[in-house]
């Protein structure tokens, strides 16, 4: 039986071939799988914004026989990971609750969240960034220190890299922007106005722009190279969490697949930077 890595795979693939309608479905079982699983034909259809018939096309443009089929197909996937939704702290949790629970929690969104990266945006990012040689990476609030932790990992890798979570520095900098400059722009909600307003910038310099947000905002749909990452996070009381563990490590899988394209020679720098950092550290015989 596949995992859901495998499904969420099979769907994806199966786009290019899919009617107008039938995509809508498959964005929508992407995006809502958890709750997708407890849905009739008729709740799909509505929340997709389709007619039923079109649900049903949907199933049998994956291989399937019906929405029953389809719906034990993507349960049966959905088992490899154990999802307890977003955590509720109680007034009597103890540290050892609020420990497991946040631990749970996030280890749950992120496997999600890496099941349902798309390994062409990855890809096409890649190679975006391997033919700049400046990139900038936006954000606010807790985006923005993972603006900073990109500046840091690329800095690292021979490019003129820096972070501004200040939307006046962001503008300034965007407009000075030339040809094959990139642009990170990272967004938990993927709305924020001034971060579209430098993306725009960016672009009619004729930077590249790659996005970390949720798809169908208006920062992905802006992007030129949209990369998915959709956590749902209550922020009315925490600033989010989960979610800037996710965009970290999307930073560093687009980091390390720069580093492997950079090829071997490029180790030889790695080391270097290192060597030049080794004399901070205490030895063991210091301490």
């Amino acid at each position: 039986m596949p995992n859901q890595s495998t499904f969420v795979s099979q769907i994806r693939q199966a786009i290019p071939d899919m009617r107008k309608s039938e995509v809508k479905v498959a964005q929508y079982v992407l995006e809502n799988m958890d709750a997708v699983i407890h849905m009739r034909i008729v709740d799909l259809a509505q929340e997709a914004q389709v007619s039923e018939p079109t649900i049903v096309r949907f199933c049998r443009a994956l291989g399937l026989n019906g929405f029953q089929a389809f719906k034990v197909q993507l349960a049966q996937s959905n088992t490899s990971i154990h999802g307890i939704g977003q955590f509720a702290i109680a007034d009597d949790d103890t540290s050892g609750d609020i420990v497991k629970k946040i631990f749970d929690t996030s280890v749950t969104q992120i496997m999600k969240v890496r099941n349902y990266l798309d390994e062409q945006q990855i890809a096409n990012a890649v190679d975006a960034l391997i033919k700049s040689k400046r990139v900038e990476f936006y954000g606010f609030g807790a985006s923005g220190a993972v603006a900073m932790d990109a500046m840091h990992k690329f800095f690292r890798l021979q490019f003129s890299a820096v972070a501004y979570s200040d939307p006046h520095m962001q503008s300034m900098s965007a407009v000075t922007l030339e040809k094959n400059d990139v642009v990170v722009a990272v967004s938990q909600s993927g709305k924020t106005k001034d971060l579209l307003h430098a993306m725009k910038i960016a672009k009619q310099q004729g930077a590249h722009v790659i996005s970390l947000s949720p798809p169908n905002t208006p920062v992905s749909n802006l992007a030129d190279i949209p990369i998915y990452v959709h956590i749902n996070e209550d922020t009315d009381v925490f600033t989010p969490m989960t979610s800037r563990i996710a965009h970290l490590l999307v930073i560093d899988c687009l980091a390390v697949g720069v580093a492997q394209r950079k090829g071997p020679d490029f180790d030889e720098h790695l080391a270097k930077i290192k060597d030049s950092i080794s004399t901070l550290r205490q030895s063991d015989s210091e301490i």
